[in-house]
């Protein structure tokens, strides 16, 4: 059975992944030189690297089905599910693990909804969903650590510590909003009852919004990989799915 979709083709690429053919490519290149092509135990891959990469990516961007996913790839369900479990980790983001002094850091939680009720909780939208907490460089808008996911009622200040991204950011100047009391964290002054903040707190924290709005805008650009609307991936595969999106996202970004 032959396939719908193809590398080979690039004008396949920029609309099944978000990324342009010279930035697909330059990834299936760094996954090769990191081993991502190295033949495995039991029968070799029915597929070339370029599109299984292809095929995972247009899993994250789409959320197709693995039926969907099966028919245009011309492959079976269990063998993309198996080209999924297989590359998912592999193509995921390293955290950056030094940062300059001079570095801002801008962190915020991000919920995912997320089918597998072993991860998840009922959070704020009322669907059960994971709590990502994820920090972007402040300069670049790239980014640097997304943390374990947790339950999403877990709030924020408290995910911070218990996702690991505290530990990973370090002592590094990190801006965060309002819901990180008693974090160290750089937030907005807040206004005591029966007090009006000073003109220059009006205008610190209107400048705190216009960067701190930045992780924003990288939450917006990560969830057009639709499988972060509605993950029915289970176990790791959603932490997986994170990763691999965040490394996607700093691609597309760099070009």
């Amino acid at each position: 059975m032959s396939g719908v979709i193809t590398a080979s083709e690039p004008s396949w690429i920029a609309p099944f992944t978000g990324l342009s053919p010279r930035v697909f490519g330059k990834l299936v290149t760094a996954l090769r030189r990191e081993g991502a092509s190295s033949p495995g135990q039991g029968r070799p891959w029915g597929l070339p690297l370029e599109d299984r990469v292809l095929l995972v990516v247009a899993y994250w961007r789409t959320n197709l089905t693995m039926r969907q996913l099966a028919l245009l790839f011309g492959i079976s369900k269990s063998a993309a599910d198996r080209i999924i479990d297989q590359l998912g980790p592999l193509i995921a983001f390293q955290p950056r693990r030094r940062f300059a002094k001079d570095t801002v850091l801008v962190v915020d939680g991000t919920l995912v909804p997320t089918r597998d009720h072993s991860i998840a909780e009922q959070s704020k939208n009322y669907r059960y969903s994971t709590n990502h907490q994820v920090v972007i460089d402040a300069d670049t808008r790239l980014v640097v650590v997304v943390g374990e996911p947790l339950p999403g009622n877990r709030n924020d200040c408290r995910a911070w510590e218990e996702s690991g991204a505290k530990a990973a950011v370090g002592r590094t100047l990190t801006m965060a909003d309002g819901g990180y009391p008693g974090t160290g964290l750089l937030m907005p002054h807040r206004r005591t009852p029966g007090e009006e903040l000073s003109g220059w707190k009006r205008e610190h924290n209107r400048s705190h919004k216009q960067v701190r709005a930045r992780v924003e805008h990288v939450f917006a650009r990560m969830k057009t990989w639709k499988i972060l609307r509605d993950c029915r991936l289970k176990g790791d595969g959603i932490r997986h799915a994170m990763l691999g999106i965040a490394r996607l996202h700093n691609l597309a970004l760099t070009g």
